[in-house]
């Protein structure tokens, strides 16, 4: 079997309901977070947890601070933009504190990563079971053959079908949602205490987004991970999370329970960011066209 003819159609991962497997300790700890670019600040005094097993959803509209704060927690600030005050926390770790090779031990051990396009992160020359043998070997220290089975449990631990076909192929012969599994599976590969994803299936259509976010809830569940979903779609939010932070203009402007903050909105742009979600999201007229 080829690789081309490969689904990533399959069953809908199950798991425990939000909020099933949070525990009280706080895996990711982040106080009055200060961002500023070119003289400006981007990101205001934010503040928040994540606890082990909870699933914390960070959303607002282009602008709104989300991805700058994301950032920020990853060590990963673009040229330019500069973290100006606060304390960032995983566990007992100042993250704040750590130099470049500080960094690099943390990043695909102790904190996962899941961008939106999973192309752009995967080398298109190496196949996707050498990218993730690689990794483990990097950051594990596993022997070349235990990183191969190693890499294969984790393929089918993330709802690939055939784990064999799938690590000899390249990543433009996997389609996104199988991609996007394919990066899951590198971001808990060194068993993680926190997994940010930001935007992860806002380039997939309804049904692998819906198994993507299937996967998430259920490793989530089973690994005690903090997960951090940074992204602009309440509706996600609300499938997915257990709490919710509402960003606006570089502030925290609402928070609380996911189902009650979609349920009854507070703030102005909340309701604004559930109106998106529901023109968006609506099913389209009899015979129209979308």
């Amino acid at each position: 079997m080829s690789a081309s003819q490969l689904s990533d159609t399959h069953p809908l991962e199950s798991g425990a309901p939000p909020g099933a497997a949070a525990s009280g300790r706080a895996a990711l700890a982040v106080t009055d977070l200060r961002v500023e670019a070119g003289g400006t600040e981007l990101v205001r005094g934010v503040s928040f947890t994540v606890r082990a097993g909870e699933i914390v959803g960070l959303v607002g509209a282009s602008g709104s601070g989300k991805t700058l704060t994301c950032r920020a927690v990853l060590g990963l600030l673009a040229p330019g933009c500069v973290r100006t005050g606060g304390e960032i926390r995983l566990g007992d770790t100042d993250l704040t504190a750590l130099d470049r090779r500080g960094w690099d031990a943390v990043r695909g051990t102790r904190v996962g990563t899941v961008f939106q396009d999973p192309a752009s992160y995967l080398n298109p020359s190496v196949t996707v079971g050498n990218q993730l043998a690689e990794a483990l070997r990097l950051k594990t220290g596993l022997a070349r053959e235990a990183a191969r089975a190693r890499a294969l449990e984790l393929f089918a631990s993330v709802g690939l079908r055939h784990p064999e076909t799938v690590y000899g192929s390249y990543p433009h012969e996997l389609s996104g949602g199988m991609a996007q599994r394919v990066m899951i599976a590198i971001a808990v590969s060194g068993d993680p205490d926190l997994l940010v994803a930001d935007e992860p299936t806002s380039s997939l259509d309804a049904l692998v987004q819906a198994g993507v976010l299937g996967l998430l809830r259920r490793l989530t569940a089973e690994r005690g991970l903090a997960l951090l979903l940074v992204t602009h779609d309440l509706a996600v939010v609300a499938e997915l999370c257990d709490r919710v932070l509402v960003c606006d203009a570089g502030e925290i402007v609402e928070q609380g329970p996911a189902a009650s903050v979609v349920a009854e909105p507070a703030h102005p742009g909340t309701r604004a960011l559930i109106e998106a979600a529901s023109v968006w999201h609506r099913e389209p007229a009899a015979g129209g066209v979308r």
